[in-house]
Order: C-alpha cells, then structure tokens, then sequence
C-alpha cells in the first residue's frame, strides 16, 4: 500500500490547511465555500453552479456509496475541487460505479482530506467566503497563497458562458444518455403517479442547469426545448412556446446584462418561472439589484417561509448572491418568500403577470422535496394563461 500524498488548501488570508491528496493530482486555485448537505456529494460536484468554486462538505464522511452515472446533474463535474474531513475506505452500494476517488481522477479534480472542516467552516462562515488554492502537488505554501489571492473574484464574474449549452435541443424523455429515467418525489407509493394530461411548450433557459431540473419539468407536464444563454426572446418567440424556464447557473448575476435584456423582454409575453440564477435574472429584469453574500447558502437544509401562506418548508440551496428587496420598491414586484436564518429574498411574484421565481432549488437533487408543488403550480399557471383566465 502506498503512503498517502500530502495536499495543501491556502486561503488568500494566508490560513493553510494540510491535509492527504486524492483524486487528481493538479493544482487549481477558486472561490472556498461550505456545503451543509449530508448526502449527494456527487449531484454536488457535477452541479453546474459550483463552476470556478472549491467545495467543503461539513459531513464527516464522504464516498461511502461510491458515484454513480444515473445520479448526476451534468455530463461532468463542474466544481473544482473538493474538500472533506473523511474519504470512506470503503465503497458499499448495489448502485455504486466507482469510488469518489477514482470518479475525481477521472474528471481531472483534485481533492483534499483529513483536514479540520470544522474550522474552515467557522472561517468561512466569521470571514466569508474567500478565494483559495488547492494543490496536490508538491508546492511551497507562499506559492499557494499567491496563487489564491491572485485567482478572478467571484463577484463581477460572467461563468454562465461556461456551463450553457452551446446550441437549442430537445430534451427527450427517452434518451438514456442523459440518465433521463422518470424522476419521482420522495414518498410516492406503487412505483408511478400520473402525468398531466394535458403537456406545454416550455423554453427552458440553460444558465447552467442541473438535469434534474428537466427531469422535474417533464415529470409535471412540460416539453422540454433547451436554449443557451446568449439566445434572444425572438429566437424563443420562432418556437411558439407556451412557457418560459429560467435556470441555475454560476457567477455574478449583476455581470449578465445580455441575459437582463433577454428576460426582460420575455416577461410581458410568457408565463416566467425562475429558480436560483433565473431568480436574479428576474429581479434584475424587473429593474432590481443583488448584492453578494458573505458566505452564501448551501445545503439541503435552508429554512423558507412563505409570508403569504405562512408556510414553512425545508429546502436545498446553492447561491452566494441574494436580490436587495428594497431595490425592488416601486418596481411591480412583491417579495413572497424569505429565509429565516438571515431574512434574505426566497421568492418573488410579479404583481401583475404571471411571472414568479424562488431562490432555492425546487428540483432538489439532493435534498427535501417540500417546495416540489412548485413545478405543479408553473403548469397550472400555464394552463390559466391558455384559457385566457391571466
């Protein structure tokens, strides 16, 4: 058996965090940030909004269930690298493919372990969010921190352009390349639960999406037709859809005016439905603004409210930015949901149009299925818009 490789994690503050290598060996630099999810490490890694970021799991054991090709939310993974407490010795699922290790080998990502989480965790969380290098290599540690501080800031980042798809496709129900086996909530019983009869003509916009999210859209009675971020609104208005999709995606809202004038001119026309990035895309259509939080919201377990229910529900979420509320006064806008760790914008709805979006990820994947109606409320806002009832 061989002897474990060293690995460093250097903050741009100068903090060094020693600990074993595993998976690639390479030497990447990006922005540090904590996930507080318990499982799902792999739908993590391949999530598209972690591009040009270094993950930390708080959980203390990960890989134990190896990866698998059915449970990934892109071709590949998007974060990159990884930081754990604990990589398990032992790979024991019937599902399970390869080991995390062999997964990250692959895919080029180096990853770190035996290193104190807790206390990054409290870093990141007293100090924010902070740019780092990540290195299993061997390099001195000044290198290592000259090479965080030196790596593009989050904020004022366009990385949309690196996770969108290049041209429009169909997502078809039944292409198994894209692992699209029919997606169920947790809880449904006999193995299937009927699909709406009636299907609508979404535009799904692909900011950088998770493929759950198309799962979830077929599930509740959409047709599927992916576009790329830099389409336009008459490109979307040649397909004669009935909908519009908008999704997850990396980067600095604040840093996509193309996609700002897109949205803007698609609101007046369609029914808008808009998660994570397409929450922002929203609130800065609507002539609002977002600010970047000092560390971000990550994990399978965010508190939402709704004011206007009063509902609370358990959600998954992924996002470093937040939209200002008060930038959205005046605007025809209401906040309809906020988070009740810190009271940020969860949700929004047009006060007039049948236009809304929520910040978290109703698609889940990993995470709790409470905010799944969600979908089945974008449906039937698109069956009253056809009935002329909006």
């Amino acid at each position: 058996m061989s002897a474990p490789k060293p690995a460093i994690l250097a903050l741009e503050d100068g903090s060094l965090f020693r600990g074993v290598a595993f998976g690639a060996e390479a030497t990447i630099a990006g922005e540090c940030v904590f996930n507080t999810s318990m499982t799902g490490y792999q739908e993590i890694l391949t999530d598209p909004s972690y591009f040009g970021q270094i993950v930390t799991m708080t959980a203390v054991q990960i890989g134990n269930y190896g990866v698998n090709a059915e449970d990934e939310e892109a071709a590949a993974p998007r974060a990159s690298g990884f930081v754990v407490r604990e990589v398990s010795p032992v790979v024991s699922n019937w599902r399970s493919q390869m080991s995390l290790d062999a997964y990250l080998q692959k895919y080029g990502i180096p990853g770190i372990s035996e290193v104190d989480t807790r206390a990054l965790t409290k870093k990141l969380r007293v100090d924010g969010a902070m740019k780092c290098c990540l290195s299993t290599r061997p390099i001195g540690d000044a290198e290592a921190v000259a090479r965080a501080r030196a790596w593009q800031d989050m904020a004022g980042s366009d990385y949309v352009k690196d996770t969108t798809c290049k041209a429009p496709y169909h997502w078809r129900a039944d292409d198994a390349s894209r692992h699209n086996t029919q997606y169920l909530p947790v809880g449904t019983t006999g193995g299937a639960t009927p699909m709406p009869a009636v299907r609508y003509k979404v535009a799904a916009f692909d900011y950088g999406a998770k493929f759950t999210i198309f799962r979830k859209l077929v599930r509740h009675g959409f047709d599927v037709h992916v576009f790329p971020a830099t389409a336009t609104a008459e490109e979307v208005k040649e397909y004669g859809v009935d909908a519009v999709f908008l999704s997850n995606g990396p980067g600095d809202p604040s840093a996509l005016p193309y996609i700002h004038k897109t949205v803007t001119a698609l609101i007046p026309h369609y029914p808008v439905f808009g998660i994570c990035l397409g929450h922002q895309m929203i609130t800065h259509a609507l002539g609002g603004k977002t600010f970047k939080l000092k560390f971000g919201h990550r994990g399978g377990n965010q508190p939402v409210k709704n004011l206007e229910t009063g509902r609370v529900s358990i959600t998954a979420q992924n996002h470093g930015f937040a939209t200002d509320p008060k930038s959205l006064a005046n605007r025809n806008a209401m906040v309809t949901e906020i988070n009740l760790n810190d009271q940020t914008v969860e949700g929004l709805r047009h006060k007039e149009l049948p236009v809304f979006s929520v910040q978290y990820h109703p698609e889940a994947a990993p995470g709790p299925n409470d905010a799944d109606p969600l979908f089945e409320d974008f449906h039937q806002l698109v069956a009253k818009r056809k009935l002329g009832k909006i």
